[in-house]
């Protein structure tokens, strides 16, 4: 693994106040020093508490018009299905925060899936102003969870979008429902400036050992190929996840 942070929080709620407390410390210093902040979210129920705590209390303390919100995936359903990542983010905070829909970059879950990975390409690609079809986008933050099975965004294990080198989203089939999804791929998410997991729970457990000082066996551990260039990774994990840890 990549040089990373470990933190341990004693549940849950504490996991989601110092998220809150680390992303808006990152926004802070992203805007001092380019004026933007790119944030890259993540889906599923470990971050809702966090992204709440931005829209109630941290609202004050980052300039919102200045950040730019981007998700790692999506599940293919409309936005206001109960499993859209995106819904589950504008229910949560984006709607509760003085943005502009140019600040909005979401996968239009609700189109075919190939047209969205294509789309989200497209639009990361101008949004980062990338003009070389080697270019790669870079987010201030990526957000990710982690699977009991450690996939990372909807990228699972032994999947070929695994190796995928070129393409900047794909859309995937995968063995969880629903199973038709759009990813970031894994040169876009290993060009973040930093990466922050969000784990909690015992079910988490057994795949945060695994990944973090088990053997090396990224095909069966997604979350193995999270290796930064040049950027960070930091574990925030509740003691439950942290459980089978040495």
């Amino acid at each position: 693994m990549n040089q990373a942070q470990l933190v341990v929080l004693d549940d849950a709620q504490a996991l989601c106040v110092r998220a809150a407390e680390e992303i808006v410390h990152l926004a802070g210093e992203a805007i001092c020093t380019n004026g933007e902040f790119t944030l890259c979210l993540t889906g599923g129920t470990t971050p809702t508490a966090a992204y709440e705590l931005m829209a109630s209390r941290f609202q004050l303390s980052v300039d919102w018009k200045e950040v730019q919100f981007f998700w790692g995936d999506e599940r293919c359903v409309p936005p206001d299905d109960p499993a859209s990542n995106y819904g589950m983010a504008y229910r949560t905070m984006l709607s509760k925060l003085p943005l502009r829909p140019e600040q909005i970059h979401r996968i239009h879950g609700e189109d075919n899936p190939a047209k969205a990975a294509s789309e989200y390409e497209n639009e990361l690609r101008r949004s980062f102003g990338l003009t070389d079809s080697s270019d790669l986008p870079s987010f201030n933050l990526l957000l990710l969870g982690l699977g009991e099975n450690a996939h990372i965004a909807s990228l699972f294990p032994h999947d070929p979008a695994l190796r995928e080198k070129t393409r900047l989203v794909v859309a995937v089939d995968v063995e969880a429902t629903p199973s038709k999804r759009v990813s970031l791929t894994l040169p876009v998410i290993n060009n973040a400036d930093r990466i922050m997991f969000m784990v909690s729970g015992e079910k988490k457990a057994e795949a945060v050992k695994q990944v973090l000082q088990g053997p090396s066996d990224p095909e069966r551990y997604p979350a193995q190929l999270v290796k930064p260039r040049n950027g960070q990774i930091v574990w925030l994990i509740d003691r439950a996840a942290a459980s089978q840890l040495t």
